[in-house]
């Protein structure tokens, strides 16, 4: 656990806070389009174990482009979605234009004024880990009511098969060796996700964690799959002359398997209540 908490504290909230609210806003449009979204069996049973209904109220940690948002706002509850990065707040808005019953705000979790107690669930869709630890877990806590419940969910980086894997890796070691990350299989990715569950029972703030996950196979197209990889964060870093020379030589080696790529990830819901 301690590798993982380090690990976050270099790449999600370590970083400085107007960094975070500004880090995926060259991605932002391709992020919206081709990160894949929350299977409905994993939102069906985060609603059966929360007893979520039009009655409920719920807070949404770094909704983004509103890709988790909806699912929720479809059962008629109030939402307060909180979205630091001025581009995911617009394309937001514009997802939740026809869901009177979602209110959006353009600040950070940090920022946001807590309401104590106002709150059935705290809701954070692959977002929590970009939240300082210090203020995440107590804040959330607080923010609920009693007998509220703290829902994470998680969707793993989408995967390509181990051969294919190790075709674009040989791609990367020539023009970005600094992305060369081992290759998770479905096993690995739960075990990764259920840490990062964890850390939640940890923090001391919450208690009863009730987890479940899924894995899920996609197919996308080269284009959309490097459109996608543009939005992980060790491609958004990159220098654009660096990122463009090693878009160009992974799509030379995918389109020699076809015009599509299959692809796997795991998806995962952590559920837990206040102390």
């Amino acid at each position: 656990m301690k590798d993982l908490k380090q690990i976050l504290q270099n790449e999600c909230y370590g970083k400085d806070l107007e960094q975070r609210k500004h880090w995926y806003s060259p991605a932002a449009t391709a992020y919206q389009q081709v990160r894949p979204r929350y299977p409905q069996a994993i939102v069906d049973r985060v609603v059966e174990i929360t007893q979520l209904s039009a009655d409920s109220s719920l807070l949404e940690v770094g909704c983004g482009p509103a890709i988790a948002t909806l699912a929720f706002a479809k059962l008629g509850c109030q939402m307060l979605c909180v979205e630091p990065n001025p581009d995911f707040y617009h394309l937001a808005q514009q997802t939740c234009e026809s869901y009177p019953n979602v209110e959006l705000q353009n600040c950070s979790f940090e920022e946001w004024q807590l309401e104590p107690q106002c709150y059935d669930a705290v809701l954070a869709a692959s977002s929590f880990h970009w939240v300082s630890l210090d203020v995440g877990y107590p804040k959330a806590a607080t923010a609920l009511r009693p007998g509220g419940h703290l829902i994470l969910l998680w969707n793993k980086e989408l995967q390509p098969s181990y051969e294919v894997y190790q075709q674009l890796l040989a791609v990367h070691q020539t023009h970005a060796p600094s992305l060369n990350r081992p290759y998770e299989d479905s096993a690995t990715q739960a075990a990764i996700l259920d840490q990062l569950g964890e850390m939640a029972i940890e923090s001391g703030y919450f208690k009863e964690m009730q987890s479940g996950h899924l894995e899920v196979e996609v197919t996308y197209t080269v284009d959309q799959y490097l459109m996608l990889l543009s939005t992980y964060s060790p491609y958004v870093k990159l220098e654009a002359q660096q990122r463009q020379t090693l878009f160009a030589a992974l799509r030379e080696v995918l389109e020699q398997n076809g015009k599509t790529i299959q692809l796997s990830y795991v998806s995962a819901f952590h559920i837990a209540r206040p102390t």
